[in-house]
C-alpha cells in the first residue's frame, strides 16, 4: 500500500509542474500576438483607443475682406538643411533633415483703400479709368498633408537631446526654411503679374455689363508711379 501511494504522488508531481508552464506559454502567446496584432482589436492588451478630448474652438477676430484675389498657385521645395559640431564628428553631434515641403500662395489686388480719386469717368459714361495698387502675395500656406521628411539623420547627442526634450523631433525649423523658400519662389513666379491681368479682366467685363465701352486699369506703386 505503501508503494503505491508513493508512486501516485510521483506520477502527479510533473503534471503539476507543466500547468504554470502551459499557462506562461499561454500568456506569453497571447502578448506576442497582441504586439504582432493577430488579434482581434477587443482581445488585443497592446490596443490602442482614441478618444478626442479637444475643446470647442474659439473666435478670436473677424475681418472683413475688401482684396481681389486673381490668383494662386501651389509650390514644392525640397530642403535639405544640416547642421555639425566644428570639432565633433557627425556621428556625435550633428544633423540632416531632408523635407519636402508643399504650399499655397496667393496673389491679390487690395480693393479696401480705393477713395473717390480712383475711379475717373468720362461725362458720357462712355470711358472710365480705375487706378489700383499693385497686386501683392499673401503669406504661404504650408501645406502638412502633403509635406513630409524624406530622411532624418541624427549624431548621438541629438538623439539623446531628443529623448528628454519637451517636443522631439521638431520641424519648425525646416517648416519656416520651406515657407520661406516657397515665398521665394512666388515672387519669381510672376503670380502677382497674372493677378493684375486677372484684376484687370474682371472689372473690365464688370463695366462693359453696365454700359461702359472704354476702359483702362492702371497699376500704381504707393509712389503714383506705374
Amino acid at each position: 500500500m505503501t508503494r503505491s501511494v508513493r508512486s501516485s504522488s510521483s506520477s502527479r508531481l510533473p503534471t503539476l509542474l507543466l500547468v504554470p508552464a502551459i499557462l506562461v506559454l499561454s500568456v506569453a502567446g497571447v502578448l506576442l500576438a497582441g504586439q504582432l496584432r493577430l488579434l482581434p482589436e477587443k482581445l488585443n492588451p497592446f490596443a490602442t483607443r482614441t478618444e478626442d478630448r479637444t475643446g470647442p474652438a474659439l473666435l478670436k477676430s473677424l475681418n472683413d475682406m475688401s482684396r481681389y484675389e486673381g490668383a494662386s498657385g501651389t509650390f514644392q521645395v525640397v530642403v535639405d538643411l544640416e547642421k555639425d559640431a566644428k570639432f565633433l564628428p557627425d556621428a556625435v553631434r550633428g544633423s540632416r533633415t531632408l523635407f519636402v515641403g508643399t504650399g499655397g500662395v496667393g496673389a491679390y489686388v487690395d480693393l479696401g483703400g480705393l477713395d473717390e480719386d480712383a475711379v475717373t469717368v468720362s461725362d458720357d459714361r462712355r470711358s472710365a479709368t480705375i487706378r489700383l495698387p499693385r497686386a501683392r502675395l499673401e503669406k504661404p500656406a504650408l501645406d502638412v498633408e502633403r509635406s513630409y521628411a524624406v530622411t532624418k539623420e541624427r549624431g548621438l547627442l541629438d538623439r539623446l537631446g531628443d529623448f528628454f526634450s519637451d517636443n522631439p523631433g521638431d520641424e519648425r525649423e525646416v517648416h519656416r526654411l520651406a515657407v520661406r523658400r516657397i515665398e521665394e519662389a512666388a515672387r519669381e513666379s510672376g503670380l502677382t503679374a497674372r493677378a493684375e491681368r486677372n484684376t484687370e479682366e474682371m472689372l473690365e467685363n464688370l463695366l462693359r455689363s453696365l454700359g461702359f465701352e472704354r476702359i483702362s486699369v492702371v497699376f500704381e506703386r504707393p509712389d503714383g508711379r506705374g
